[in-house]
């Protein structure tokens, strides 16, 4: 493992902070949309940061490449449509980061081509801060779509068991142990587990692309 790289990691700080707040925000403001008070009792309808990055998840998000945010409590008893509910709260999260990246990918384009041939040092460092927070925030959408507790994507497939409580109660209470042992693997042995980034990689340069950026 490479020495740490502290310049590097405070580019990325942005682009983690924007995406980690907005994506826990956005499930709590539709879960209190869908009828249930919890997150707004909590304070998480609300777009500061400190009430939904979870110190060592941040810090292992920086240092490792992996971590997490407080998750967004909600009582499915208090939905008024539970079954699709859920679902719109399990996707609200992963969508925010897609728009996310899609936002600044427009910004950032209209940026590099007003000043093209004219990249000043802060410039370039501000180039470098756009390009990372659009690709953390592919990422954190592809990633969190991943159907295995506690991932956003999860909520999808578990759905879709509810009527078979043996299978639905295993792959709720087992999934986030399979989980973290295909990310310890990733880890240990270097085998790509998780082969997302070509995946991330099509989704920021193909929507670079498209925006026009060259």
């Amino acid at each position: 493992m490479g020495s740490f790289d502290l310049a590097r990691a405070l580019k990325f700080l942005p682009g983690i902070i924007l995406g980690l707040t907005v994506h826990e925000y956005c499930h709590a403001l539709v879960a209190h949309m869908c009828g249930d008070s919890t997150s707004k009792d909590q304070g998480r309808v609300t777009l500061n940061p400190l009430k939904h990055i979870d110190p060592l998840g941040f810090i292992m998000l920086i240092f490792v490449g992996f971590g997490w945010a407080k998750p967004v409590q909600f009582n499915e008893q208090n939905l008024r449509n539970p079954r699709t509910d859920v679902i719109k709260i399990a996707l609200a999260g992963p969508l925010s980061n897609a728009v996310i990246a899609m936002v600044l990918s427009v910004l950032f384009s209209l940026i590099s081509s007003s000043v093209h041939n004219h990249l000043t040092p802060v410039m370039q460092i501000l180039s470098e801060v756009f390009i990372y927070a659009i690709y953390i925030n592919w990422g954190l959408f592809i990633f969190n779509l991943i159907p295995l507790p506690p991932l956003d994507g999860s909520h999808l497939l578990l759905s879709q068991f509810k009527r078979f409580p043996i299978l639905y109660n295993g792959l709720y209470k087992y999934g986030s142990l399979l989980l973290f042992g295909l990310i310890l693997i990733t880890f240990l042995t270097r085998i790509n587990v998780f082969p997302i980034w070509p995946v991330i990689q099509f989704f920021g340069k193909g929507f670079l692309s498209l925006v026009g950026y060259r």
